[in-house]
């Protein structure tokens, strides 16, 4: 049964640092990184300026203090509470005293557009106060659910560098946006067209539509948070199939682009997924420095991870460094969800030299296998676990359905150039024979975290698994001839997850579609993470939450499906919420 809180003694223990367990010290920290990250940006150094906070997109912000006590209700520790649309799938993004998040206009906070008017919105607000200060709104597409489904609204994050913010509309656009809205009473930038100079509206400053320029076909929604090298934007297109789910509109539109981010001119594009896209396009860039080579890492809609120079080749074309197939080679992808092959929503995270994916599929399709991959990423080529080969021994180039049938004699081989480290997809924990359900990763549109070499990750089939980011289990090797992780311990949260995990001050917090945030201790010892075999906390925050927790500036930001909560130890309490 879900609890509002563990018992007294527990929190007595947390609040006095007592039963946390030794933390072995660790010569790479993730925070650290993180906070030389942002300090590249004209932001706050303990802001949030972005999707994951960095480019290396691993929530593990620098926080004190941060509640593991709070109470919509009675506003225990709730600073403020700021109305959002209906549906809210956009994460929070603080920056320089403002909070960003991505939803739909269930809110009304215009009068020229009241609350049933559908439209993708971006919502700006007072971090301090949550007081609302301004709105970008994107009228849903003449086309309808195939490109612009209703209610969805803006599901992406912003990124904000100083005085401007670049994100991804509803529409299949790219803007560019001034932070201050028109607040400063100014029209700043080359785009002038905006309907109206209202304060409490967005001032645009360039776009790039992606459908008219490129014939671009999203499916169902468009959703890229965007990445920034330099002056270099990073742009996954959501290039996608129709309504149908069997044909691909736009096969020779690219599912990768890169734009500048002052002129909004386009720098370079790649189409590799081509025709195998599998459904549809959602996953965010990151970015890494590998040994001195600087790359974007882009998931695609073909279950492949693509890692490229983000510089392009200098002729408008990208520059591939390495891919890696995401998906077992004979793996089928079956309409509805029915097969074992997936796409990827998830955004890769960049952990001490490492790549971490996993692979999923939309949430409509229900639960399934999942996997969850760990890449050396100083490689180039193809550096999957294997290679798919025909009866002659020759490559078979990718195929959308399926790689290998081994019933027509086709064959997978080891890939000699293989760039895995590990790959957990299901592991024989109990020695019994079997792989039950809770000794499997199924599905997920999660991304990763991780700190003190602990990997933490949620499935769309409720469970929340602790793994060893470095440890490979050598006793135990894979059907693709690689090793799973060492796995420490699982906790089944009977909901599906669909944000990701949130590790800051000794603790790891995740969310799920009931509405319960759960928080565990930082820890591989399961006693200690979660005694009596619960989180050591658990709070139920109204509804569902589809985002992530996130930390900025010691406050703890937390969104369901309709309302943004900002908590902290210092708030005096306040649950009304913000117009």
């Amino acid at each position: 049964m879900k609890r509002y809180a563990t018992c007294l003694l527990s929190l007595f223990a947390l609040s006095f640092g007592i039963g946390a367990g030794p933390v072995a010290a660790q010569d790479y920290n993730p925070t650290t990184e993180l906070l030389k990250d942002i300090a590249t940006l004209k932001v706050g150094a303990k802001d949030w300026p972005q999707w994951g906070g960095w480019s290396g997109k691993n929530n593990t912000p620098d926080g004190k203090n941060i509640p593991v006590m709070w109470n919509i209700d009675d506003g225990t520790n709730i600073k403020w509470a700021a109305k959002l649309g209906s549906q809210t799938y956009g994460n929070p993004v603080i920056a320089n005293g403002k909070v960003y998040v991505g939803t739909n206009n269930g809110g009304g906070h215009l009068k020229r557009y009241p609350s049933n008017v559908d439209l993708g919105c971006l919502l700006c607000f007072d971090d301090k106060t949550g007081e609302f200060l301004w709105q970008h709104s994107s009228p849903k597409l003449a086309t309808g659910r195939v490109h612009d489904w209703p209610l969805q609204g803006v599901c992406c994050s912003p990124i904000v560098d100083g005085e401007r913010l670049w994100f991804v509309t509803s529409r299949g656009e790219v803007r560019c946006l001034d932070t201050e809205g028109f607040r400063d009473d100014e029209n700043d930038g080359s785009f002038t067209a905006e309907p109206n100079e209202n304060k409490d509206e967005a001032d645009v400053i360039w776009v790039f539509d992606m459908m008219n320029k490129l014939s671009v076909s999203q499916h169902n929604m468009c959703s890229c948070s965007v990445a920034l090298v330099g002056d270099v934007l990073l742009v996954n297109t959501s290039n996608g199939l129709d309504e149908s789910h069997i044909n691909l509109p736009s096969p020779n539109a690219p599912s990768f682009i890169a734009l500048d981010r002052n002129t909004g001119d386009l720098l370079w594009t790649d189409k590799s997924p081509g025709s195998n896209i599998l459904h549809g396009q959602w996953s965010s860039p990151t970015i890494g420095d590998f040994n001195g080579q600087s790359q974007v890492i882009f998931a695609g809609g073909d279950g492949w991870i693509y890692s490229f120079d983000p510089k392009g080749d200098g002729n408008g074309a990208s520059k591939l460094l390495w891919k890696l197939d995401g998906n077992p080679k004979d793996s089928k992808w079956i309409l509805g969800g029915r097969g074992t092959r997936n796409n990827i929503i998830a955004t890769p995270v960049i952990y001490d030299g490492y790549v971490y994916v996993s692979v999923g599929q939309d949430p409509e399709h229900g639960e399934g296998p999942g996997h969850v991959w760990c890449i050396d990423p100083n490689k180039r080529g193809d550096v999957s676990s294997t290679l798919a080969k025909g009866k002659d021994g020759s490559i078979i180039p990718p195929r959308r359905l399926q790689d290998v049938d081994l019933e027509a004699g086709e064959k997978i081989e080891p890939n000699p150039n293989s760039a895995v480290v590990w790959h957990y997809s299901k592991v024989d924990l109990n020695g019994n024979g079997k792989f039950e359900f809770e000794e499997t990763m199924h599905r997920t549109i999660g991304t990763a975290a991780i700190k003190n070499d602990l990997l933490f990750i949620s499935d769309f089939s409720g469970l929340f698994h602790c793994l060893d980011a470095k440890k490979v289990d050598e006793k135990t090797t894979n059907e693709d001839g690689t090793h799973p992780p060492v796995v420490y311990w699982k906790y089944d949260m009977f909901a599906a997850a669909w944000g990701s995990p949130l590790i800051v001050d000794g603790k790891v917090y995740i969310g799920d579609e009931d509405g319960d945030i759960a928080i565990f201790m930082l820890s591989s010892d399961p006693k200690v993470a979660m005694p009596d075999d619960e989180p050591i906390v658990e709070i139920n925050v109204g509804n569902a939450v589809y985002s992530s927790p996130i930390v900025a500036n010691d406050t703890l930001y937390i969104a369901n499906k309709s309302t943004l909560y900002a908590i902290s130890s210092a708030a005096t309490g306040s649950t009304e919420k913000t117009e």
